[in-house]
């Protein structure tokens, strides 16, 4: 169902992208015709949605060949490169913009600071200092909202009424960071980076794409520190 939903996608931005070479009159001289012309510009307008940077001359160059069976790459070469581009050039490209846009956010605003991580932050309210979270077995209760580079709010723990509680080795990397830096009752507001937030992988069920930079604004409302278990010699 997906790889039919995909295909539809991918003939419709070819629809468009074709017929460019044809001054955008293609000839549809039967029902069959018309049927092409269709699943070519579904196709287009999913790919357009999917990627609008697309060379779509590209694109028909690469049906039309695949048609004439005189394709330039074999199959096995171009799933090579589609791999490598997918797996290392995008993600390479998204890291330098986010790297961009995370230095820009410090400079431009000199409450900010950074960490090693890249994690960008600035703390609204120191919170008690004697009751910082350290080790991993350390509990603490978090409100918190999540949203993406474009102001879209994927969680809310004030929206929903709510507080997360769980133990600090169970956070991500970045909202860990972000946690040790405020004391109970602290408020800060923080850039995670990809890397230490959902990384390559997002979250779909929080609608959190690939390598996505979020803005966290996080509550430490309370911790409870794990006690060392002192050692008895018998």
């Amino acid at each position: 169902m997906r790889r039919c939903a995909m295909l539809l996608a991918a003939l419709t931005l070819l629809a468009g992208a074709c017929s460019k070479r044809s001054g955008g009159k293609a000839r549809m001289a039967s029902d069959t015709d018309s049927v092409a012309y269709i699943l070519g510009m579904n196709m287009g307008l999913t790919l357009q949605r999917m990627d609008s940077t697309l060379n779509v001359e590209a694109l028909c160059a690469g049906i039309r060949d695949a048609y004439g069976g005189a394709a330039r790459l074999t199959m096995e070469q171009a799933r090579a490169y589609y791999l490598r581009y997918m797996n290392h050039t995008l993600p390479e490209r998204a890291r330098a913009y986010e790297e961009e846009f995370l230095a820009e956010v410090a400079r431009t605003n000199r409450s900010f600071a950074r960490t090693a991580s890249g994690v960008t932050y600035r703390v609204a309210e120191v919170g008690d200092q004697e009751l910082l979270p350290e080790r991993d077995g350390d509990s603490v209760v978090l409100r918190w909202t999540i949203s993406t580079a474009d102001g879209a709010v994927r969680y809310s723990s004030y929206e929903r009424g709510d507080s997360l509680r769980t133990t600090l080795g169970d956070l991500r990397p970045g909202e860990r960071e972000c946690v040790k830096l405020i004391g109970r009752g602290g408020r800060m507001e923080a850039w995670l980076p990809a890397a230490a937030a959902y990384g390559a992988e997002g979250d779909a069920r929080l609608g959190i794409g690939p390598n996505a930079t979020l803005r966290y604004e996080i509550e430490l409302v309370g911790v409870d520190r794990l006690r060392q278990r002192r050692r008895v010699d018998l």
